[in-house]
């Protein structure tokens, strides 16, 4: 049975009451709970002495640039048609972004599956279709999915461009920063859903820091930063799991043994965070026909931001706002990105942007 919510109200007015002690820095490491907190308002409905700073959890955001320009050398290719979720279109490289060389003759194109991706390849033969792999463990299935059903249907001129990433990694490598000062953790609600509560438990039995699985509707939010808050002001830490509706503590089993089939994890370059061991996923070597680094002999590239003044580095770790970089509002806004974090809706400027 589903517990019944409580108020916004009821949580807000706890929330001024509760007596904490200190100033409490809350992250939360999911682009949608980033969207739903700047949509709601929730950080000027919250007391002075909570903070909420925003994480790396926009797969668009966390992409490296390095990843960026193989993708963009490989849509340069004559033979390729390059199928993408629409977010990817406007991040900015040293040639251009996709949008841009869309314009300029190139074959991308939007999809909002994966499977679509299979179903373009298996509509024109006589192009090599590739689905650029961007997401955390919510999206992995899907491409998982995709690798399947083009398997089963000998869709040889398929494969996928794996920029896969793993969030408990990434947040191992957040927790082992000394620069980054946060108290407790609003855990992804989507990711979650795949992998369980259980791969959190390490953030309160290592480091003595709390965190909630948390949905996303605003209430969801405000419950679970009321949840850390109480376990902050007790200095008792857990894994609590306010998204009950939606997350086990086993996870999706069957998403999660699809991942295992076609994925195994390795090192991977984070915008922001740099090289994480283990932090992202590659097809096994028994697909690696599906591999479009391996098919096209994608070399590994020097890459630099297109504009030195963007922070969208500094801003993924939680350590800027984006009103403290010098392009926000200026000359970065969502129709003429400088950096990622302006790109995709949940990305943290273009959530302020937007909501500001």
């Amino acid at each position: 049975m589903l517990k019944p919510r409580i108020s916004e109200a009821t949580v807000l007015d706890s929330l001024k009451k509760m007596d904490i002690g200190k100033t409490v820095r809350i992250m939360e490491v999911c682009g949608t709970h980033t969207r739903a907190i700047a949509k709601s308002g929730i950080k000027q409905l919250l007391p002075p002495c909570i903070e909420l700073i925003s994480g790396p959890g926009c797969p668009v955001c966390v992409t490296h640039q390095q990843d960026i320009e193989k993708v963009l050398q490989l849509a340069l290719e004559p033979r390729v048609t390059i199928a993408t979720f629409g977010d990817m279109m406007k991040v900015p490289g040293s040639t251009g972004s996709l949008r841009e060389i869309r314009a300029g003759g190139a074959d991308i194109r939007v999809v909002y599956s994966p499977i679509d991706a299979v179903s373009i390849a298996r509509q024109n033969p006589d192009r090599e279709v590739v689905f650029l792999a961007v997401g955390f463990e919510t999206t992995a299935p899907a491409v998982a999915a995709a690798v399947l059903q083009a398997v089963q249907s000998n869709a040889k001129n398929f494969s996928i461009l794996c920029m896969l990433k793993l969030i408990i990694p990434a947040m191992a490598a957040l927790l082992n920063d000394p620069e980054i000062k946060a108290d407790g953790f609003l855990c992804p609600g989507h990711v979650s859903a795949i992998i369980g509560t259980e791969p959190y438990s390490f953030i309160p039995e290592k480091y003595g820091k709390g965190c909630v699985v948390s949905g996303f509707e605003p209430e969801d939010i405000l419950e679970s930063i009321h949840l850390l808050a109480k376990q902050i002001k007790k200095e008792e830490y857990k894994v609590e799991n306010q998204y009950t509706r939606g997350v086990r503590k086993e996870g999706n089993r069957t998403a999660l043994a699809l991942m295992e089939k076609f994925f195994e994890p390795h090192s991977v370059l984070w915008r922001g965070l740099g090289p994480i061991e283990k932090s992202g996923l590659k097809l096994k070597p028994h697909f690696a026909k599906y591999d479009a680094k391996e098919k096209f002999g994608i070399s590994e590239v020097e890459a630099k931001p297109s504009r030195a003044e963007c922070i969208c580095d500094q801003i993924l770790k939680g350590k800027k706002r984006p009103d403290q970089c010098p392009l926000f509002g200026r000359s970065c806004d969502p129709d003429s990105p400088q950096g990622p974090c302006m790109v995709s809706s949940e990305g943290t400027c273009a959530a302020e942007f937007y909501n500001a």
